[in-house]
């Protein structure tokens, strides 16, 4: 019996041992686990998820999945390639903090000095920086004379006093302009003071005011683009002048746009041998042109989208331009080409061909026509001679700023530093041929300039052209708004090839190939250095090379709780 009783005891005290190293087993494998997962899982972003698909990395891990999988573990070996990487981005970081050392206390505290890099590690870096204050800036609350356009009301149509127009103010409310138009394809529409029945076109004319083409935040934005991008093509003609080949195309709902058809590959490089004036305009150059403009929160280049095409159905068998229909061909290889009538580039030599039948292009939101809204152009003082042999004043006076700050309109208001912001866009994609620019008449010499026509730009990535920076050189003057978002897109959490190539992938012809290539991307970073030793240079010369356009918000940001 005793027996029987310390063998009972015996299996208590086994069984007991078993569940304590079963215990201690189960806490030593969470242990190791959650240690692990610290190692190995970055640390996720408190702020919100973002709103927009990441259809740029999972693109750009197509491109170049082997460069992704080195960098995506940390436990993979180095290859020599990551190592230069990683030396690379020892050298940016300390660029980073250098540029930020010359900063006032309140300008560090804006950009964020760094700090915010740690919140925008999630998921969308041009998400993080659309929401930063620099792009939040208040702007002056807009009057009547702000519009550029607005819908006429009863009252105007009673004011003037026009049968015209009497005749409009009886019609009701709901059918207040009505398409009398008897031509084939046209959608029948009836548009009433009511946004809502208006078109993206006109929603994008009726919101160009007096300080910028767009607002960022409007959400006809995105429907303009998506209706570039997706709207059936009505007509296709010959746009008239210019030095290249320029289709004017035509939408059922009265819309239009500019088409710059590709010529050439996105990853060819412009010979160095070419004068400028001889380059090919690039129709993905275009479409990077108004996303660069859009992330240096400018606004001022008209909504651009890349579409896919076909020649045959949407140029050639729909076009009334007779000139344009007979230069079409059908290549030895049985592609549909096209050449049209234009000074350069506009000859069998030169075609534009399909694939067989498919075409990239760029469509470009067109303005307002000029009879609703005439622009003024106006001679860029740093034009180039656009001469093999001559150079222009400026490439000959040290002091040319002198004389261009006592002309008109130089010598009054912003128009210099809206010029300098030209300069320093040109610059960051290249871009030698500004030669003029633009303005509304309406708004007189109080508003913004119309950054146009940008075919020529991207054409280099592995040389950089300082000579188009000469206005901020020779005048050291800069916005402080431009300077400080400069400075925020030299930093790694907001760095300006990053948020580029994630604005890029927005577009509907990032699906065939990335618009910029990376060598592209890491030129615009290389530039922004550049800007930023200029404008460094310039504050170790002169004590006004900043033009303070943040007064007001100073005074509310110093107003806020730390």
């Amino acid at each position: 019996m005793v027996r029987q009783y310390f063998g009972r005891s015996t299996r208590s005290i086994y069984l007991g041992l078993a569940c304590l190293s079963l215990a201690l087993h189960l806490l030593l494998a969470f242990f190791c686990f959650s240690v692990l997962q610290t190692a190995c899982v970055l640390p996720t972003s408190s702020s919100s998820s973002s709103i927009i698909p990441r259809t740029d990395t999972r693109r750009h891990q197509s491109i170049s999945s082997s460069s992704l999988a080195a960098s995506s573990s940390h436990k993979l070996p180095k290859s020599p390639q990551n190592e230069v990487h990683h030396k690379l981005n020892a050298m940016l970081h300390h660029k980073d903090r250098d540029s930020l050392s010359d900063l006032s206390e309140r300008d560090r505290k804006l950009i964020g000095d760094g700090q915010v890099i740690q919140k925008v590690k999630s998921h969308s870096k041009l998400e993080a920086l659309f929401k930063h204050p620099l792009y939040n800036l208040p702007h002056p609350e807009l009057q009547d004379d702000d519009w550029l356009l607005r819908v006429k009301t009863h009252e105007d149509a009673r004011e003037t006093g026009s049968e015209e127009e009497e005749r409009e103010d009886a019609i009701t409310n709901d059918s207040q302009w009505q398409s009398a138009s008897q031509e084939e394809g046209y959608d029948k529409v009836a548009w009433t003071s009511d946004v809502e029945t208006h078109p993206p076109w006109l929603r994008f004319h009726l919101g160009i005011s007096r300080w910028e083409l767009y607002n960022r935040k409007d959400p006809n934005l995105a429907l303009m683009t998506h209706y570039l991008a997706t709207q059936r093509i009505l007509g296709a003609v010959q746009k008239t002048g210019g030095t290249q080949l320029k289709l004017l195309i035509s939408f059922p709902n009265y819309g239009q746009a500019l088409l710059k058809p590709m010529k050439q590959p996105r990853d060819a490089e412009t010979d160095v041998n070419l004068f400028y004036f001889s380059d090919f305009e690039r129709h993905n150059a275009e479409i990077s042109a108004f996303h660069l403009d859009r992330v240096m929160g400018f606004n001022k280049i008209p909504p651009v989208v890349g579409r896919l095409i076909n020649v045959t159905t949407e140029i050639r068998e729909i076009t009334t331009d007779h000139r344009l229909s007979r230069t079409f061909f059908t290549s030895p290889v049985g592609n549909v080409c096209f050449y049209g009538q234009c000074e350069y580039y506009c000859s069998m030599e030169n075609p534009v061909c399909g694939q067989p039948h498919a075409l990239e292009v760029s469509l470009a939101a067109m303005l307002p026509d000029l009879t609703l809204a005439p622009r003024r152009s106006w001679r860029s003082p740093w034009r180039r001679s656009y001469s093999r042999t001559k150079l222009a004043q400026w490439e000959k006076d040290p002091v040319y700023c002198d004389t261009v700050k006592q002309t008109p309109p130089y010598n009054h208001g912003s128009r210099l530093v809206d010029l300098i912001d030209m300069a320093i866009l040109d610059f960051l994609m290249s871009n030698m041929d500004r030669h003029h620019y633009e303005t509304f008449e309406k708004f007189g010499n109080e508003t913004f300039l119309l950054h146009l026509d940008n075919g020529r730009a991207f054409g280099r990535h592995s040389r950089d052209e300082p000579s188009i920076l000469a206005p901020l050189q020779q005048c050291c003057r800069i916005r402080r708004s431009t300077l400080l978002r400069l400075r925020l897109l030299s930093l790694p959490g907001f760095r300006l090839s990053d948020v580029m190539r994630e604005s890029l992938s927005q577009d509907p012809l990032t699906g065939v190939a990335p618009l910029l290539s990376e060598l592209h991307l890491s030129a615009l970073d290389r530039r922004l250095a550049t800007v930023l030793q200029v404008v460094q240079t310039c504050q170790g010369h002169h004590n006004d090379v900043i033009y303070n356009d943040m007064k007001g918000y100073d005074k509310e940001y110093d107003q806020q709780p730390n």
